[in-house]
């Protein structure tokens, strides 16, 4: 499946008239295995790179007021509508960053993440439009920087980000994120995961807000619901780096259950989940802020994962990938 936002173009010919690209940049998608919402209350959470599914941002010269291209419209961004304000908030950081000005220039995203899914298009798109404005300026940035830089997009996108998404779409390999940083993750074992679309969409802001409700109106439930989502995070880093599927799986299995007393489960993640589970994954769970968006299932294979994506989309998803990481 290829899903792209309306601020998303196929790219302009380098024909007669047509304007080259002065400047590109790429981010990549990212899936959460465990640790989504209580995360953001400075818990562990553990990340993959989805590399295959990548957002490129191009930044040309063109006359008049630094604009994003919608289709074959230009609208100058301080215009956009409020849905595309991150992509306003990452181009304007960039150049402010820079000393740069804004006028004469034109961005345009192109995309394959679906958006709204879970899969950190907002985070991807802003690293590509930061990563663009660098190389338009011929500049160096530094990590930190460039996370700072993307975390204002992303606030703007989400209101209260943790990091996570910013942090997870700019590695290559699996990560653990504790308290704001990010450490590589060893897998003992090769580990596939299914990851299918619900094809439901329901923005993170207010999934986050709903957990935040329920953990002030029952601050001692909500508590322990989300310690035991930290110390299930927790025991799942040790099954990867022991190289153990079947615990893994067992933890997913207890933080979906969890993520569902927290109020973020719906009807479609249910079916998915269990269509993994009958396909032979050895867990699944939602993946991402939830009511909605995608499923990640965990099995040893890529070939039983793409039984298991099969399976999801027999169920109802619009959309599935699968990734394998680790191995010795």
């Amino acid at each position: 499946m290829v899903a792209s936002s309306p601020i998303v173009g196929a790219g302009r010919s380098t024909g007669v008239g047509a304007v080259d690209p002065v400047a590109v940049g790429a981010g990549h998608a990212k899936a959460i295995l465990i640790g989504e919402h209580s995360v953001v209350y400075g818990h562990p959470a553990i990340a993959l790179p989805l590399l295959p599914l990548r957002t490129v941002a191009r930044l040309r010269a063109v006359p008049g007021p630094l604009s994003a291209r919608h289709g074959d419209r230009r609208l100058p961004v301080a215009d956009l509508p409020e849905r595309f304000a991150p992509v306003g908030a990452a181009v304007t950081a960039a150049l402010a960053h820079f000393g740069l000005p804004g006028d004469d220039l034109e961005i345009e995203l192109d995309s394959d993440i679906p958006p709204g899914a879970g899969l950190g298009a907002s985070a991807a798109s802003a690293h590509a439009i930061v990563e663009a404005v660098r190389a338009h300026a011929d500049r160096e940035l530094d990590e930190e920087a460039r996370f700072e830089l993307v975390q204002t997009a992303e606030r703007v996108a989400h209101g209260n980000p943790s990091g996570l998404d910013a942090r997870a779409t700019r590695a290559r390999t699996p990560v653990a994120f504790n308290d704001g940083v990010t450490s590589r993750l060893e897998l003992g074992a090769s580990f596939s995961f299914a990851v299918a679309d619900t094809g439901v969409r329901s923005p993170t802001r207010d999934a986050v807000a709903g957990v935040r409700s329920l953990v002030e109106a029952d601050p001692d439930h909500g508590r322990e619901l989300l310690e035991r989502l930290a110390e299930l995070t927790r025991t799942a880093a040790e099954d990867l780096r022991d190289g153990r599927i079947g615990d893994l799986g067992a933890r997913l299995h207890a933080a979906q259950d969890t993520l569902d007393a927290l109020g973020v489960g719906h009807p479609a993640i249910d079916r998915l989940v269990a269509a993994a589970r009958a396909a032979g994954a050895a867990g699944a769970k939602l993946t991402g802020a939830g009511r909605g968006g995608c499923v990640i299932a965990v099995t040893d294979s890529p070939e039983r994962a793409a039984e298991i994506v099969t399976a999801m989309r027999q169920a109802g998803a619009v959309g599935g990938w699968i990734v394998t990481a680790g191995g010795r």
